[in-house]
Order: structure tokens, then C-alpha cells, then sequence
């Protein structure tokens, strides 16, 4: 029998989860076996995985999990350097020259797991089957320009937090941008059409911050694109890739602009292919962004884990894009979606 195992997620202010009740229920109709660890912050109740048929373990109880349980989480683990000899379905990484994949997969190749990295969970097309893009892209919106209102009255970006709801969320901002300037920020957001920027331009329209939509026809020349210093915030909604252009040179903090926030929602500032050069490393809850420059300011917004602001209506949104392919584990072997990652991963191991 197929065994499940939902791992509680360790990292700080992370309350996602990718599989809802309701999707536990659908799994153990379907033949497997479900285990979800207790958490003490997941965003849904541990007693509607209890009601739906799963087993309940303690949190991070997984490593004493069976040999042969699938482990799944979303953000990554601790990095304490320990073999990893399950396999695991988590967000790695890994592949894109980042120091800390390059750790993580050294800890697979010691203790003989596999990873299935849910971005590398691609259908024939080579598209994600499941994603998180839309929130991410709504919540690095509502962070960065919550960022730009606090440059506006001289002070620094307040701390991050989880919303009860999207609207909550756009309320706040709304009340941030309103108190801190009468007008309001140009956005310019590169990868308006994907799930990242659709969410990042839903959230300016909402908050009726004045976006510019770009995507692949506006990016095709492949730089420099002085554009995006002729706006108050940039969005960059495009993942770090092979070819990917760079929107922000090193030279851009000292250029005349009117540029002073960067969003980097898609936030790979270690990899090679990183669009973004003005930073090199991921900020915080506790503090949002980076400042770059002072005079005049540029601060960088980078929080990787973005759409846990709103972790109900991201879990929900996500576990449901993601569960016909969690029906398929029994076929982990020989499913095309799972078999690919696979190969991805046996690319990548060192």
C-alpha cells in the first residue's frame, strides 16, 4: 500500500499545507495510506485530516517514518546536514546552482533518497501541474508596496504577517498607501500573464495602484530595459532560467531612476540566472526587504515563502491543482509527471 506522509513544516512563519482534508479523504477511498503530522501552526486543523481517515503522528516525528513512506512537505528542511533516505516531495531548490541545494543533494546521495521537487512536477507541455504563483504574486505586491509607503513617510517596511483573506489583506495596503501619499505608485510587472504576475497585477488593480503589464513580446530584445527605471515599483514575476534576460543591472543602484522598490517574487537571488543583480540574498518576515542603495533609497523585497500570508486560500488553492497527481503515487514508478522528476533529480545528483 502506498503510504503518504505529510510532514509538519519547520520553518518560521510557514502555516501551508498541500494536502486539504478534503484530499486526504479522496486518498484513502483511493487505497492509501495517510499520515499528517500534528503542527502547531499549519493554517488548517489537524482534526479534519483525523475525521477524513488519515493517521496522525507527532510533528517531525517523519524521520522514524516506514522505509518506504513518501514524504511530502513544501518548504525545505532544516539544514543540518543529516542523510536523507526517503523519498521526499518538497520544493528543493536545488537545481539551479544554489549553495544550499548543492548541500541538500549531497544529503540524498549520503542516505540513498530520491527528491521530487513539486516545481520539477511538469505534465508532456512542460508545464507545472500544480503552483502556488497566483498568491505569491498577489502577496509580493501587497509587501512591496506596503515597502514604498514606508519610504514615503521616511520609515522602514513594517514586519510581514498572515491575513484571514485576500481582502484583508488588500484593506490593509489600501489603508497603508492611502495614509502615506495621495497619489499612488506606478508598478511595472514583468510576467504579467503567468501566475505570478496575474496575481501581482490583480493586487495593484485592487489596491488601484497604476500597473504596466509586461511578457515575453515586451522582454524579446533582451536588454537593457531603462522602462523599468521609470517606475516607482518593479515586479519581477519571472523565474530564474537559462536565457533569462537581466531586467536590473549592479549598475541600476547608482542610475537615475525613480525605481526605489523591487519586488522579486519569483526570489532565486543565488542562482546563476538570477534577472535581479542588485541583491544576493533573500529577506525575512521580520524584515521584508533589503536596502540597496540610500540616496535615493532602493529597497529590495525578497520573502520566498510569500503565499503563506495567506495560507488557507493558498493551501486550498494549491492542494486542489496538485491532487490528481497525488492519486498517481501508487504509479510513482511508471506516472510520466512523477517519473520526470525523478530524472530531474538523477540529472542533478551529484
Amino acid at each position: 500500500m502506498t503510504h503518504l506522509w505529510v510532514r509538519a513544516e519547520p520553518r518560521a512563519n510557514e502555516d501551508r499545507v498541500g494536502l486539504t482534508p478534503e484530499g486526504a479523504a479522496e486518498l484513502v477511498r483511493a487505497g492509501l495510506r495517510v499520515t499528517v503530522e500534528e503542527s502547531g501552526t499549519r493554517a488548517i486543523p489537524i482534526d479534519g485530516y483525523r475525521d477524513a481517515g488519515a493517521e496522525i503522528a507527532p510533528e517531525g516525528s517523519w524521520p522514524h517514518a516506514p522505509a518506504d513512506a513518501i514524504i511530502f512537505g513544501l518548504k525545505e528542511l532544516p539544514d543540518d546536514g543529516t542523510p536523507l533516505g526517503h523519498r521526499h516531495i518538497m520544493f528543493g531548490h536545488a537545481y539551479k546552482g544554489q549553495a544550499d541545494g548543492r548541500r541538500l543533494l549531497e544529503r540524498f546521495k549520503a542516505g540513498g533518497g530520491t527528491l521530487y521537487d513539486l516545481e520539477y512536477l511538469v505534465d508532456d507541455a512542460g508545464k507545472r501541474v500544480a503552483a502556488f504563483g497566483y498568491w505569491a504574486g498577489f502577496a509580493g505586491a501587497a509587501v512591496s508596496l506596503m515597502a514604498w509607503a514606508a519610504q514615503q513617510k521616511g520609515a522602514p517596511c513594517p514586519p510581514a504577517r498572515s491575513y484571514s483573506d485576500a481582502d484583508a489583506l488588500a484593506d490593509d495596503v489600501r489603508t497603508q498607501l492611502k495614509d502615506a501619499t495621495a497619489s499612488f505608485p506606478t508598478v511595472l510587472v514583468i510576467g504579467a500573464k503567468g501566475r505570478v504576475g496575474s496575481g501581482a497585477s490583480d493586487f495593484c488593480t485592487a489596491v488601484r495602484a497604476p500597473v504596466t503589464r509586461w511578457d515575453m513580446a515586451e522582454t524579446a530584445r533582451g536588454g537593457p530595459f531603462p522602462e523599468i527605471l521609470h517606475h516607482h515599483l518593479f515586479l519581477n514575476c519571472i523565474l530564474a532560467a537559462p536565457g533569462c534576460p537581466v531586467f536590473v543591472p549592479a549598475d541600476a543602484k547608482t542610475a537615475p531612476r525613480r525605481l526605489t522598490v523591487i519586488g522579486d517574487i519569483a526570489c532565486d537571488p543565488t542562482s546563476d540566472f538570477s534577472p535581479v543583480k542588485v541583491y544576493d540574498r533573500t529577506t525575512t518576515w521580520d524584515a521584508p526587504v533589503l536596502r540597496v542603495h540610500d540616496s535615493p533609497p532602493l529597497d529590495v523585497m525578497a520573502i520566498d515563502n510569500l503565499p503563506s500570508m495567506l495560507p488557507v486560500e493558498a493551501s486550498q488553492d494549491y492542494a486542489a491543482q496538485l491532487l490528481p497527481t497525488l492519486r498517481a503515487l501508487p504509479r510513482i514508478d511508471t506516472d510520466p509527471v512523477w517519473a520526470r522528476a525523478r530524472e530531474t533529480f538523477l540529472a542533478h545528483r551529484p
